[in-house]
C-alpha cells in the first residue's frame, strides 16, 4: 500500500495545505494540481514578457519551505507546475535550494510553437463544440497545450526523480503515474488504470472530497477552518481508500465523495483520460470508518488514440460594472438602474456582442425562473452589467456610464469599486489530437 496525498486543487488554494500533509502524517507521494485551462494563457503571457517565467511560482516557493521535511521522509513530489515553462520552474528551485533532490521534468505538451507545422500535416484540431476550423481563430491563439498522460511521469519516477515537473496533463495522470511506478501495473491493464483514474479525480480538487464546497449536511461538517485534505490509501489490486490526516476537520463520507466523482464528468460509463477510459457505473462506495471511503469494483477499457488539446485565444473585451441600491425598494431600484442604463446605451449608439445584467442578493445566483420573486423587504441587491465586443472603444466608454448613475439614477445607492476596468477576453477552444502527433520529452537532472 502506498499513501498519495493533493495539496492543491487550482493555483491560488490554501498556501499551508502542501505543508499540513507532508507533516501531518506519514505520506509517500505528494501531488500538486496547480493548472486550469485559463491558466495556461495566463501563464503563456507572462512567459511573453518574460522568458524565465510562465510557471506556477507557488511551487518553488513551496518546495524550499519543505525541503528538509521532504528528503527526511522520502516523500516524492509529482506537479504540473510547469505550465508552459517546466525547466524555468526546475531552474527556480535549483536557484532555492541548490543541490538537493533528482528533479524530473516532463515537457512536450506546448504544442503552440508547432501548431503550422501539424495543422500542414493535416491535424486538423477542429473545435469540439462547434466544428470550426482552427483557422478562425489562428491569429487570435495564445495557448495550446495537449493533456499528456500518466506514461512520461511514470518514466522520471523510473529515472530516479524525487520531484517531477509537469506542464499540462490530465489531472489523475499525477497520481496514476505514482501508483503505476509503485505497483508496475502495464499501461494496458485497463481496470487497474481505470481505478487508478478514478481515485486520481477523486483527489484532483483537494479538499473538493474531503467536506470542502460539499451541500451534504454541510452545516455539520466539523472544524473546515483547519480542513485535511485527501489522500488515496491505494493497493496494487486498485483498490483505494480516500482519507485524511487524523486530527483535521472536513468530513470524508460517500456522499461527500460522490459529489467530487460528479464534477466535470460527462458520460458516466466513458470517462476519457489519455491512459484509460473509465466507466464510473462499476464505481462501488463503503464507509469503512470514520473519514474513510473505500472504492472497489472499478472497470474500464482502452483509450481513444486522441489527447484532448486546450486552446486559448483572443475574444474581444470586457468590462464589468457594479452600482449597490439599498432598502427600501432594492431590488425595483436595481431594475429602474438597469433599464436606464441600457437606454444610455443605446442612445450613444454603442453595440455590444453581449450584455448581461445580474441582480446579486436577489437572483443572481440561480436565476430569476429558480429563484422567484424576491422579497419586496431586501435590505440591498448589488446590480452588476457586463459587456463583451471585439471593439474596444465601445467597452472604454461603457465603463464611463455607470458612475453617472449615482446622481442622476435612482437614490439609495453606492458606487462600488471605481471605474470598471477594460479586460482582454480569453475563449476556450477545445480539441483534439492524436497521441502520436505529440512528442513528450522526459529528462532528470542530478543533484
Amino acid at each position: 500500500m502506498i499513501r498519495i496525498a493533493n495539496g492543491q486543487g487550482f493555483w491560488g488554494d490554501s498556501l499551508s495545505a502542501p505543508l499540513d500533509l507532508i507533516r501531518g502524517g506519514p505520506i509517500d507521494y505528494l501531488t500538486l494540481d496547480y493548472l486550469a485551462e485559463v491558466t495556461m494563457s495566463i501563464l503563456q503571457k507572462q512567459r511573453s514578457r518574460d522568458p524565465r517565467v510562465g510557471y506556477a511560482r507557488d511551487f518553488p516557493d513551496f518546495i524550499e519551505a519543505a525541503a528538509h521535511d521532504l528528503a527526511a521522509r522520502g516523500i516524492k513530489v509529482i506537479a504540473n507546475a510547469g505550465g508552459v515553462n517546466p525547466d524555468g520552474c526546475r531552474d527556480a528551485i535549483r536557484s532555492r535550494i541548490g543541490a538537493g533532490p533528482r528533479i524530473g521534468v516532463v515537457k512536450g505538451d506546448d504544442i503552440l510553437p508547432r501548431l503550422d507545422e501539424l495543422i500542414g500535416s493535416g491535424v486538423e484540431m477542429k473545435n469540439m463544440d462547434t466544428g470550426e476550423p482552427l483557422s478562425t481563430v489562428r491569429d487570435r491563439m495564445q495557448s495550446a497545450n495537449a493533456y499528456l498522460g500518466a506514461g512520461p511521469m511514470v518514466e522520471a519516477l523510473r529515472q530516479g526523480a524525487q520531484i517531477v515537473i509537469t506542464g499540462r496533463c490530465s489531472d489523475p495522470a499525477m497520481s496514476m503515474a505514482a501508483e503505476i511506478h509503485e505497483f508496475g501495473w502495464a499501461m494496458d491493464d485497463w481496470d487497474r488504470l481505470a481505478a487508478g483514474a478514478v481515485a486520481g479525480h477523486t483527489i484532483e480538487c483537494g479538499a473538493q472530497c474531503t467536506g470542502g464546497n460539499c451541500q451534504v449536511d454541510w452545516q455539520s461538517i466539523p472544524d473546515l477552518a483547519d480542513i485535511g485534505y485527501p489522500i488515496l490509501e491505494a493497493e496494487p489490486d486498485g483498490t483505494f481508500i480516500v482519507t485524511k490526516h487524523e486530527g483535521t476537520g472536513g468530513r470524508v463520507s460517500v456522499a461527500g465523495v460522490t459529489e467530487q466523482l460528479l464534477y466535470e464528468i460527462g458520460d458516466p460509463k466513458t470517462f476519457l483520460t489519455a491512459d484509460v477510459t473509465a466507466d464510473f457505473t462499476t464505481i462501488r462506495l463503503e464507509q469503512t470508518g470514520p473519514d474513510r471511503v473505500r472504492f472497489s469494483g472499478i472497470r474500464g477499457g482502452p483509450p481513444t488514440g486522441f489527447y484532448k488539446v486546450s486552446i486559448s485565444y483572443s475574444a474581444g473585451f470586457k468590462a464589468i460594472g457594479e452600482m449597490l441600491y439599498g432598502w427600501p425598494d432594492a431590488y425595483a431600484k436595481a431594475r429602474a438602474a438597469d433599464r436606464i442604463l441600457r437606454a444610455r446605451l443605446e442612445r450613444l449608439g454603442l453595440r455590444f456582442d453581449a450584455i448581461h445584467s445580474e441582480f446579486v442578493g436577489a437572483n443572481a445566483a440561480h436565476g430569476p425562473v429558480l429563484s422567484g420573486d424576491p422579497s419586496p423587504d431586501l435590505a440591498e441587491v448589488l446590480l452588476r452589467v457586463g459587456v463583451r465586443s471585439q471593439n474596444r472603444a465601445a467597452v472604454e466608454r461603457f465603463t464611463k456610464e455607470i458612475a453617472p448613475l449615482a446622481l442622476n439614477g435612482p437614490p439609495v445607492v453606492t458606487y462600488v469599486g471605481g471605474r470598471p476596468k477594460v479586460e482582454e477576453v480569453v475563449a476556450f477552444w477545445p480539441a483534439l489530437i492524436p497521441i502520436g502527433a505529440v512528442e513528450p520529452e522526459v529528462s532528470v537532472t542530478e543533484a
